[in-house]
């Protein structure tokens, strides 16, 4: 299948089971990410540097423990994830399904854990906001049985132009549903691009995300922020992290985001477990 029929292919998402160790990264290491070279122009005859992935520590750790993944994680479990949202769960932008962020979060997974099995299903459908995404909470997601949730939302709303307040209710039952059957659950807010930042709600929809985190009692995942310190601290081109359409991510922001959640991902785990009872992490 060439790129464009994949990207235009609105599937519920596919499973990767993969085995896992861990290899840990020193907070706010830089660390090579599959990826697309910057934007910068380039001297001819010299071979563009390819951009690094730099998650300063307070972007790579939750605050909550991952109670139901960690008892899973302790009693050598495989460990179920769906990651439910839109294009950018789907991976539009990515030059294969492969580099969407679920699949290089189990990729992640598989290196971070001996002998341990990870499925990561990804249930991103193009173009669905909050509730479209609420709408197939009991097929695509609840069915599953998952012990976390990784729940992608706000983008589209903003491009909509839709308001903001009701996504309050939106997440709460959202929320509710899922804590109903015991999953672990963690919210990742917009991507910071071009056309995200320049619609005139999109600081106040990050704001509610992460007002309901904390609300809720469930994790958040700064992608917005963490993509801004890209751009603002590391002086990053849009390019470099984008896609060319200025709203997508690419294959080194999927590949880098990836690494940040699994590090989060599996602290939080090994946290939630005594450290006699949790596999012992392989530095």
């Amino acid at each position: 299948m060439d790129h464009v029929a994949w990207f235009r292919r609105a599937v519920l998402g596919c499973a990767v089971a993969v085995p896992a160790f861990v290899v840990s990264q020193p907070a706010g290491a830089q660390i090579a990410a599959p990826g697309s070279s910057a934007a910068a122009t380039t001297a001819p005859g010299t071979t563009p540097k390819a951009p690094r992935c730099v998650v300063p520590e307070n972007y790579a750790r939750f605050d909550l423990p991952l109670y139901r993944p960690g008892r899973q994680l302790a009693a050598g479990h495989a460990i179920k994830i769906v990651a439910i949202g839109s294009s950018s769960t789907f991976g539009a932008g990515a030059s294969k399904p492969y580099n969407s962020y679920p699949s290089r979060l189990a990729a992640e997974l598989s290196r971070r854990f001996v002998d341990h099995e990870f499925t990561v299903l990804n249930r991103g459908v193009n173009g669905d906001t909050a509730a479209d995404m609420l709408a197939r909470f009991e097929r695509g997601v609840i069915a599953e049985r998952p012990d976390l949730v990784l729940w992608q939302v706000g983008t589209n709303s903003l491009l909509r132009g839709d308001p903001v307040a009701p996504h309050r209710s939106l997440l709460h039952g959202g929320i509710v549903r899922l804590k109903t059957i015991g999953t672990d659950v963690v919210l990742i807010d917009p991507q910071y691009a071009p056309r995200v930042i320049a619609r005139p709600k999109a600081e106040s929809m990050v704001s509610l995300i992460e007002q309901m985190a904390k609300t809720e009692a469930v994790n958040l995942f700064r992608r917005f922020a963490l993509m801004r310190h890209w751009r603002k601290v590391e002086h990053m081109p849009f390019g470099a992290f984008l896609s060319p359409d200025q709203l997508h991510m690419n294959d080194f922001s999927y590949g880098c985001v990836a690494r940040a959640l699994s590090g989060a991902i599996s602290e939080a785990m090994t946290r939630a477990v005594s450290t006699a009872s949790a596999p012992k992490a392989k530095r």
